[in-house]
C-alpha cells in the first residue's frame, strides 16, 4: 500500500474525487427517484446517460468541426451551454421512451415487479446496441458526413475534438483547484439543490412524494400516478443529461457502452447514500468518488473499481439502509 503517494497527493485526489463523485451523484438521482416512486431499479438509466454523452459529442462536432483544438474553459462555455441543453433533452427523451416501452405496458397489466425489472434490463441492452449499430444511424437520420463518423462507429472510443485545458484558480494544500473542478462540483450541487427544492415545494414535487409514500392514498386524493411516473423519468433523464455534459468535460470521450460501469457505480452510490433519498444519492456519489481516488492511490488504479464495491459492502454491513436511508419499507424521494 502506497501511503506516501496518498499523503503527498491527498488534496488533489480528494478534489478530483469529489468532481468524479459529483457525476456519479447526478446519475444516481435518476436511480433513486425511480426507486422512490416505483420501488424498482431502472437498469436502462445507464444508457440514458450514454445517449447524453453522444448528444454532447454531436453538438461539439456540429458546431466546432472535427479539427482538434485545446482551449480554456471560458471560450468553450458557449458550446458547452448548447451541448448541455441538447444532452438534457436527449436523455429526457430516451428516459421517456424507456418508461413508455419498458414500464407502462407492463404496469397497466399488473405484471410482477420481476418482469418489469427484466424488461428494463432488456431495454438497456437494446439501447446500447442501437447506438452501436454501424453505418445505419447516420443514414436513417440524414446526418452530415462529419457527424456520421461519430455515429456509425459508436463502438469505438471517441474523444471530443475540443480538449479543455483546466486553469488553476487557488491552492488547497499542494493542489491548485481548477475552474473545471469548480464547474463540475458546483453544477452538481446546484442541480441537487434545485431538484430538492422542486420536489419539496412544487405541486408536482408533492405529487411525487405522495406517490412515493403511499400510491393508493395518493390516487384517492386525485394524484395521477401515470403522469407522476412520466415526470419522474423525465427529471431523472435531465439529471443524466447534465451528468453526461460534466462527464464529457472531465473525461472527454465516450463510446457505446460508456454508461455500463458508470451506471453500476451510480447505482452503488444511490444504495450507499440510501436508495430513495435524493440527498443521499449525491452524498453517496461524492463519498464513492473520493474513496475510489484514495483507493487507487493506495492499491493501484487496477483496484479502483474493487475499492468502490468493497466500500459499499462495508457501509451496508454497518448501516444496511445506507448513509441517509430509511427503512426500505418506507423509502421515499
Amino acid at each position: 500500500m502506497n501511503f506516501a503517494f496518498l499523503f503527498n497527493n491527498f488534496f488533489e485526489l480528494t478534489i478530483t474525487g469529489l468532481a468524479l463523485g459529483a457525476i456519479y451523484g447526478l446519475v444516481a438521482l435518476g436511480y433513486t427517484m425511480v426507486y422512490g416512486v416505483l420501488q424498482l431499479i431502472n437498469f436502462a438509466h445507464s444508457e440514458v446517460f450514454m445517449f447524453g454523452t453522444f448528444a454532447v459529442a454531436w453538438v461539439v462536432v456540429f458546431i466546432h468541426g472535427t479539427d482538434s483544438a485545446t482551449q480554456g474553459l471560458g471560450p468553450t462555455l458557449g458550446i458547452l451551454a448548447i451541448a448541455f441543453v441538447a444532452a438534457c433533452l436527449t436523455s429526457a427523451a430516451i428516459a421517456a421512451l424507456v418508461e413508455r416501452l419498458a414500464y407502462r405496458p407492463l404496469m397497466r397489466r399488473g405484471a410482477p415487479k420481476l418482469i418489469i425489472l427484466i424488461s428494463a434490463i432488456g431495454m438497456s441492452f437494446t439501447l446500447a446496441e442501437v447506438m452501436g449499430v454501424r453505418d445505419k444511424l447516420a443514414g436513417w437520420f440524414g446526418l452530415q458526413v462529419r457527424l456520421a463518423d461519430y455515429v456509425s462507429q459508436a463502438r469505438n472510443v471517441y474523444s471530443s475534438p475540443i480538449t479543455i485545458n483546466p486553469h488553476g484558480l487557488f491552492p488547497i494544500g499542494n493542489y491548485r483547484v481548477t475552474d473545471v473542478d469548480l464547474l463540475i462540483i458546483g453544477s452538481a450541487v446546484a442541480m441537487m439543490v434545485v431538484l430538492d427544492q422542486f420536489v419539496r415545494r412544487t405541486r408536482l414535487g408533492r405529487g411525487i412524494r405522495a406517490v412515493a409514500q403511499d400510491p393508493e392514498s395518493a390516487a384517492l386524493m386525485g394524484v395521477n400516478s401515470t403522469r407522476i411516473v412520466q415526470a419522474t423519468f423525465l427529471i431523472g433523464g435531465v439529471m443524466a443529461g447534465a451528468a453526461a455534459t460534466l462527464y464529457m468535460i472531465r473525461i472527454g470521450s465516450t463510446r457505446q457502452n460508456a454508461g455500463f460501469i458508470l451506471g453500476v457505480k451510480a447505482f452503488t452510490a444511490a444504495v450507499m447514500g440510501g436508495i430513495g433519498n435524493l440527498r443521499g444519492a449525491l452524498l453517496g456519489g461524492l463519498v464513492l468518488g473520493v474513496a475510489e481516488n484514495w483507493g487507487s492511490a493506495l492499491f493501484g488504479t487496477q483496484w479502483k473499481d474493487v475499492v468502490a464495491f468493497v466500500l459499499l459492502i462495508l457501509i451496508l454491513l454497518v448501516r444496511p439502509t445506507g448513509i441517509l436511508g430509511e427503512s426500505l419499507a418506507k423509502a421515499r424521494v
